[in-house]
């Protein structure tokens, strides 16, 4: 097949990667020249996706790949479109930024052909692709839908480092337009993934159809809505735990020993492309859900309370020095897409202190243009925040923050045993015990 990817981000350039590995000619479409240039020369324009480089310089060489900022190279005669443009939710108004989008969609939908299969893979509010891209395309190209064109949503359900497993671990879901639109989704992922045997799906691993765009969409949002609701439980628990002398995790561990319990973990922070976004997106369609909105309310809540526990262990911040563990959202993943990095560094500021950053995946440059204070290990310190998982900070100790009287872990990712002479303050763990 000949199949356009649109956005060679971070999902969409391991897509147009995988596809090309399974023999198709592949062109992908980005509006940035200089990530153009670098695959069309073999090399990742980003560090960290197992097997990208060399499935990336192999599929280059191979000649059935290759990018290009014009939709008029890639569009036309393409057996399939998969679209993974970012969407953006406004952090104050929690609307979708369409934006980019409908961008992208006008673009193929003047360069559009009969016979085309195109897939949405950004998560959406429920709806937008049958009452928002099925209007669109057909103004712009002049052509019907489930006639000239078929239109698909089937969401991306990978992790950044790991999609190439995920990929094949994971059933694909799709729902389109049609019954027709829907067999012509189910030949094109068929074609171009490969799945694991999963015993224990009983529908087993493959392309699931699920009816309907609707449904399909649906499903992105409820299976991340559901980690972010059960995160803000937990966060929930833990601070009445604490509040009560009592360890949550202790408690967490405990209950999930029952096969119908699956409490996680509480922490500083929510962050990512993911789980911080797409509950957003869902009250966006349903804003009448409660549930949700409260734990996405408790979750952004965190890293405010964290700070206060650091002015209850430490006391007054004004002029303390304190370094903050971490600016990816997570650990061992160079991203810092809604990373709690940013709203505890303004809630430290904002109570007096001198906020310095520290993350050995970034360096001084790249921290000072988030701007933020770059810290090194073996500089004074006051106190310490620990923001994301990396494995570094279980190495650390007070002797590499000389001078800290307070350790405030927000991931539950240090020794204690590390930092004996400090106070050390776990998220949902009573001070005394930790």
């Amino acid at each position: 097949m000949r199949v356009a990817v649109v956005a060679l981000g971070k999902i969409g350039l391991p897509l147009a990667v995988q596809f090309a590995d399974r023999g198709h000619d592949v062109v992908g479409v980005d509006i940035d020249r200089r990530v153009v240039d670098l695959v069309n020369a073999g090399a990742e324009p980003f560090p960290g996706e197992a097997d990208l480089a060399t499935k990336l310089g192999a599929a280059v060489r191979a000649g059935r790949l290759r990018a290009t900022t014009d939709y008029a190279e890639a569009i036309p005669g393409a057996d399939g479109v998969v679209i993974v443009v970012p969407l953006f939710v406004d952090d104050d108004t929690w609307q979708p930024d369409f934006t980019w989008m409908d961008t992208a969609t006008r673009s193929l939908a003047e360069h559009l052909t009969p016979g085309t299969l195109i897939s949405y893979e950004t998560t959406l509010p429920v709806g937008t692709t049958r009452t928002r891209w099925k209007p669109l395309i057909e103004e712009i190209s002049g052509l019907t839908e489930g006639e000239d064109f078929h239109l698909a949503f089937s969401p991306e359900r990978v992790l950044t480092g790991r999609v190439f497993a995920d990929l094949r671990r994971y059933p694909k879901l799709i729902g389109a337009l049609s019954p027709a639109g829907a067999a012509r989704a189910r030949e094109f992922y068929e074609a171009v993934l490969e799945f694991d045997q999963r015993p224990d799906l009983e529908r087993g691993n493959g392309v699931w159809d699920l009816g309907s765009a609707e449904a399909a969409e649906m499903a992105k949002l409820a299976e991340t809505t559901y980690r972010d609701v059960n995160i803000g439980l937990a966060n929930q628990f833990a601070r009445f735990a604490a509040a009560h002398g009592i360890d949550v995790h202790q408690v967490i561990e405990a209950s999930n020993s029952q096969p119908y319990s699956h409490i996680h973990r509480p922490g500083i922070a929510v962050g990512g492309h993911c789980i911080p976004v797409y509950p957003r997106l869902y009250l966006w369609t349903d804003p009448d859900a409660s549930v949700v909105r409260a734990a996405r309310e408790a979750n952004a809540a965190m890293p405010a309370y964290t700070v206060g526990l650091v002015e209850a262990a430490y006391g007054s911040l004004a002029g303390a020095r304190v370094v903050v563990l971490g600016a990816a959202y997570r650990g061992k993943v160079k991203e810092t897409a809604f990373s709690g990095v940013f709203p505890t560094v303004a809630a430290l500021r904002a109570a007096g202190a001198e906020v310095l950053v520290h993350d050995p995946l970034y360096s001084d440059d790249e921290l000072r243009e988030f701007g933020f204070e770059p810290y090194h290990l073996g500089e004074p310190a006051d106190v310490a925040v620990v923001q994301a998982d990396h494995p570094e900070y279980a190495e650390i100790s007070a002797g590499d923050l000389p001078g800290a009287k307070v350790l405030v872990d927000g991931r539950d990712v240090t020794d204690p045993g590390r930092w004996a002479d400090v106070t050390r303050v776990v998220i949902g763990r009573p001070t005394a015990s930790s």
